[in-house]
């Protein structure tokens, strides 16, 4: 079982070279299509506007940045990181092709991320021209969170921004990716207590550790998160 997942992971390889061949190129869109389940995002998309200039959707194919483009995107922000995979491929050249500047980090669903990561996503939003926007896979998780932590960022109301992470952009908090709400919820913990911009929180407050054992425990005693 192990030789075969690596046999598949060998085949599933992308490289700019691989793009360079016709036949390489066809490969590369079976794979985009198989192993990433493009097929699934032609035509449901999850895009939204969050805010004026700032968009948020799941994984785009090299059509939907030509539209993006013509949309007047300048910059998009990939929280899948990046790697020898034909989505990032393909959406690399894409970006290229059409003048659109991408920014690169890998954020996670299922677990909590470092603080450092979650300070890097607020300093890319400082730093990213606009219209800008910001996708993972689906669209339901990372990016669910990367909006709420935008707008929070901006100063809306954290009420606002948990619309972000809603079963409106398929993410179910019943899931493992419910830690992601714990993460709002510890926040407003704080807000409870005093005043705090989400920047100071994650710079001061933010416990990975708590917050991975409150989600573990509330999962396992039949919980309800997020927090009521």
């Amino acid at each position: 079982m192990t030789s075969l997942r690596q046999s598949i992971k060998g085949l599933a390889r992308i490289t700019p070279e691989t793009l360079s061949t016709r036949l390489g190129r066809v490969w590369a869109y079976v794979c985009y299509n198989l192993f990433d389940h493009g097929f699934l995002r032609i035509w449901w998309t999850n895009l939204e506007e969050i805010a004026p200039g700032v968009w948020r959707s799941n994984q785009p194919g090299p059509q939907r940045m030509a539209q993006y483009a013509r949309m007047g995107i300048k910059s998009v922000l990939i929280l899948r990181g990046s790697g020898e995979k034909a989505h990032f491929q393909l959406e690399q050249e894409a970006a290229a092709r059409h003048g659109i500047k991408l920014h690169i980090l890998g954020i996670h669903a299922r677990k909590a991320d470092r603080a450092s990561a979650l300070l890097a996503l607020l300093k890319t939003f400082e730093e990213i021209e606009g219209p800008w926007l910001m996708h993972c896979k689906s669209g339901a998780d990372r990016a669910g969170l990367a909006s709420a932590l935008y707008l929070l960022s901006i100063g809306r109301p954290l009420s606002e921004a948990r619309k972000q992470l809603s079963w409106r952009y398929v993410h179910l908090k019943s899931t493992l990716t419910g830690v992601l709400d714990v993460l709002l919820d510890q926040y407003e913990e704080t807000l409870e207590e005093e005043p705090m911009d989400i920047k100071t929180w994650l710079e001061t407050r933010y416990d990975r550790a708590r917050l991975t054992k409150e989600f573990q425990e509330g999962r396992r005693h039949g919980k309800p998160w997020p927090r009521k």
